[in-house]
């Protein structure tokens, strides 16, 4: 999906950076670049998962910009970063796992085959901005794996509140990237979010924020 509507914004202003998200891997991978940021996790009910009719690329923007909306209706002023991240395989959509019935059935469905990881960015500037959504897509090829090195990754526990029942950043070794951005696979596709902001804020200059949530 292209952007919305894109505006760039006076350099004078420095807008506070607000990460609308749950994920420590975001944060993570946020502070990691050097980013100053705060986080307000959106609403639950802003994560409404996969309308059958829809594609990955078409998911996943949609749910960044429910995601930014949410936590940019409670805020005055900020740059809102929404985010959401999903598997691709042979036109099945992977979210994150229930349980690890789930999980196993995802890896399983993975192994040996190549797969995609879709990432949708909403960014919403406040006040007086309109939202800003793209789209990322990574090419990855996961080894044939035996069935004892799905067991044992189950077994860890690290597949959980990840798509596809994976972490690309756990360095299992059986995962490789083919095509695009291995931040991506993590969960924000830091590139992308680098060339948003700075055709939004062409100083790429962010506030420090005045408070934590």
């Amino acid at each position: 999906m292209n952007e919305l509507r894109e505006k760039p914004v006076p350099s004078a202003e420095r807008p506070r950076l607000i990460l609308a998200s749950r994920s420590p891997r975001r944060r993570e991978l946020l502070a990691e670049a050097g980013y100053v940021f705060e986080v307000i996790p959106p609403h639950e009910e802003s994560e409404d998962r996969v309308n059958d009719d829809e594609e990955p690329a078409e998911l996943v923007a949609r749910l960044a910009l429910q995601k930014a909306a949410d936590v940019a209706a409670r805020v005055e002023a900020g740059l809102v970063l929404g985010c959401d991240t999903v598997a691709e395989c042979n036109r099945t959509i992977l979210g994150k796992p229930v349980d690890a019935t789930q999980a196993k059935r995802m890896l399983e469905t993975l192994r040996g085959r190549r797969h995609h990881v879709y990432s949708g960015l909403c960014l919403w500037l406040k006040p007086g901005g309109s939202p800003v959504v793209r789209v990322e897509r990574t090419v990855l090829q996961m080894d044939d794996v035996t069935d004892a090195e799905i067991d044992k990754y189950l077994a860890s526990g690290a597949w959980r509140g990840k798509a596809g029942a994976f972490g690309y950043q756990d360095r299992l070794g059986w995962v490789h990237v083919v095509e695009g951005s291995e931040s991506n696979v993590v969960g924000l596709p830091l590139e992308l979010l680098a060339h948003m902001i700075e055709a939004l804020l062409p100083d790429r200059t962010l506030a420090q924020p005045k408070s934590s949530a």
